[in-house]
Parts: structure tokens; C-alpha cells; sequence
């Protein structure tokens, strides 16, 4: 097991970018660069033999500045979306910016964690990142430090582990926002990859993403993904939920939710015979199938386009901050934000 590391380019402030790579016995490997501690590529074997890069992203550092997608990207402090950017806190109403129409996206699109250089340092199989964040910064409060840890196993095993803590009272949502093609980043659409998500409930949402607050059935609906089925197989604008996102992105609520770590999910891809399957303690995961990624070229010249690329995307669910049915990401000087995700790779 070795990481090696290589200049990746500089940021607009003159700062050095570092390209970490981690390589295990099997010759899989990870790399990921300082600047939003951003997982820029996963080499593997396939069933040929043959090594595929599994995940989208871009060829130089600069080429993630203003990339809208967040490939790869540590999202935070607070991922995902918040109705009009508000929320109150101990009696106190939080403004942050509107980003997305009427709403928040991953607290801010030019200062959150996935445009944020991190402090790297690289263990035996792993690199840890540091990034510390000021009170009232981005209009979230709290003096907030953030540790990643990313290691990669014998066992083709991508561990995430994140520890942030603050000063007072303020909500952590952090993810990870990697697009998974299992047969190649180049390979085109992910429509024939078959997913399976442990949840027999999913969140709702109106326009804009942001969840109406219901905790409805998957059943008998195309949100059904509780036996593994290909992506297009229920794939219709005929259904609201589809048609308001433009495909799937939807929060799903994962069963038997404890707080302890669990498979959540898996993917398949009978082209190559790379499968995944993802871990998590958190109570859901948001399933994104790349619906507003642009038809340009990213890595390797290769021209990507909508639905090339699927994220599975551990979190406490949308606007959980403002619902009070929702799992709350309520932590502070005594209870830490402590989690851990897994993306579990084998081949069949």
C-alpha cells in the first residue's frame, strides 16, 4: 500500500494544489486532490481485466473552480438544499445565500467545502484533510473544524470518515458528491445499471427540490428501488417526481435507521462486472442520476452529458433543518458530527 503525491495545478490565490493517490496490492487506486477534497479519479479492474476509471470529473485542478456539478467534491457545511436559505437555531433565524431559484444549495456555491482548499496529509492508506471554518462564514454559525479521512483497503473498500466539530450550536450535514459510472467514466449513460436502495419510503419534493415535509411509500411507484432494477427501467416524465427534477434526485429514507454503520444501497454493471455497494450511519441517501450535467467535454477529452454519471449521496435528508418530522443535524461542543460511509467495490 503506498500514496504518492504530485503538484495539481494552483487556485486563483496562488495556492498549491496536491494530487494524492492511493494504491492498494490489487493496483486500485484513488486520487484525490486538497481542493475541496475532491475524489478526482477510481481506477479499477474490470472482469476483462481491464482498468476502468469509475468516476466523473475533469483533467486539471483548474477545471473544478467553476464546476456546478460538484464532481467528487466534500459538500458542506450543510449539503443538499434549504427552503429559502433560512433556519432558525435556538430561538435565532440564520440567513444564507440563495443560490438555487427561491433556495440554498450546498450552503455556497464559491466559498462551501467543494471550492475550499483543505490541509492533506497522507497516512500509510489514507489522507486526511483539514479545513477550518469561521463563525457566521457563508451565514452559518459556529466556529467549525472539518477532518475527511479517506482510505482505500486490500479489498477495493473506499472509507469515508468525517469528524467536525463546533464551538456552539449549528447543523452539519457533510457528503460526498462523486458521480459513479461502473463501467467507465467514458462509457456513456448509466440507464442499465441496476441500483438497489434499502428504503422503503422516500421525501417528496415540490419544484426546486425542497421536500414537502411527507414521508410517502415507494411502493408501487418508480422510487421503487427496493428490489435491484436497471435505472430506466421506471423512468418516466409521466410521474411528478421524475418530471420536477428532470430524473431522479430524490432523498431516500433508509430503513432501520440507528445510527450504526449498515449497507444501504448497492450498483451494478453487467458491461463490466464492476458492482458497489455503499455503507453508511446516516438516515438517507439522495439518489442523483447527473440530470443537469452539460454536454461538454471533462476528463480525457470525453464529452459528458446528462444521466452519465449516478450519485449515492449518505445525508440527513433535505431541509432537515427546517422539518421537524426529519432526522435533525443538531450538533455542538459536545456531540461532534461523526460519521462514515463506505463504497464497497467487487467484481462478478
Amino acid at each position: 500500500m503506498s500514496v504518492k503525491t504530485k503538484k495539481f495545478g494552483t487556485t486563483k490565490k496562488g495556492e498549491k494544489i496536491t494530487l494524492f493517490t492511493i494504491t492498494n496490492k490489487k493496483g486500485t487506486e484513488v486520487a484525490i486532490m486538497d481542493f475541496g477534497a475532491i475524489v478526482v479519479s477510481f481506477r479499477m479492474k474490470d472482469k476483462n481485466g481491464k482498468v476502468k476509471d469509475l468516476v466523473l470529473g475533469f483533467d486539471e485542478a483548474k477545471q473544478y473552480f467553476k464546476d456546478a456539478n460538484h464532481y467528487g467534491a466534500i459538500v458542506g457545511p450543510i449539503a443538499n438544499r434549504t427552503a429559502k436559505g433560512k433556519f432558525v437555531l435556538n430561538g435565532k433565524e440564520y440567513q444564507m445565500k440563495v443560490n438555487d431559484g427561491e433556495n440554498n444549495l450546498h450552503t455556497s456555491q464559491n466559498k462551501g467545502f467543494h471550492q475550499s482548499m483543505f490541509k492533506g496529509h497522507a497516512g500509510e492508506n489514507c489522507v486526511t484533510f483539514t479545513i477550518e471554518k469561521k463563525d457566521m462564514a457563508m451565514g452559518h454559525p459556529g466556529n467549525v473544524k472539518t477532518k475527511v479521512t479517506y482510505t482505500l483497503t486490500d479489498d477495493d473498500e473506499l472509507i469515508i470518515h468525517y469528524l467536525a466539530t463546533s464551538d456552539r450550536d449549528t447543523y452539519l450535514n457533510l457528503t460526498n458528491h462523486s458521480y459513479f459510472n461502473l463501467n467507465g467514466h467514458d462509457s456513456g449513460n448509466i440507464f442499465h445499471e441496476k441500483v438497489q436502495i434499502n428504503a422503503a419510503y422516500y421525501t417528496p419534493v415540490v419544484k426546486g427540490g425542497i421536500p414537502t415535509g411527507e414521508i410517502a411509500p415507494v411502493a408501487g411507484t418508480p422510487m421503487d428501488f427496493t428490489t435491484a432494477k436497471e435505472v430506466c427501467k421506471d423512468f418516466s416524465y409521466n410521474y411528478p417526481q421524475i418530471e420536477i427534477c428532470n430524473g431522479y434526485d430524490i432523498n431516500f429514507v433508509l430503513d432501520n435507521y440507528d445510527g450504526t454503520l449498515r449497507e444501504v444501497a448497492t450498483v451494478e454493471d453487467d458491461c463490466s462486472g464492476i458492482c458497489m455497494s455503499v455503507l453508511t450511519d446516516l438516515p438517507g441517501i439522495q439518489f442523483y442520476t447527473g440530470n443537469w450535467v452539460g454536454e461538454k467535454a471533462a476528463k480525457d477529452g470525453v464529452p459528458y452529458g446528462p444521466r452519465q454519471g449516478l450519485c449515492l449521496e449518505t445525508q440527513y435528508y433535505p431541509n432537515s433543518v427546517n422539518e421537524e418530522k426529519f432526522p435533525k443535524p443538531l450538533f455542538g461542543p459536545e456531540k461532534p458530527f461523526d460519521s462514515t460511509t463506505i463504497y464497497r467495490f467487487f467484481v462478478k
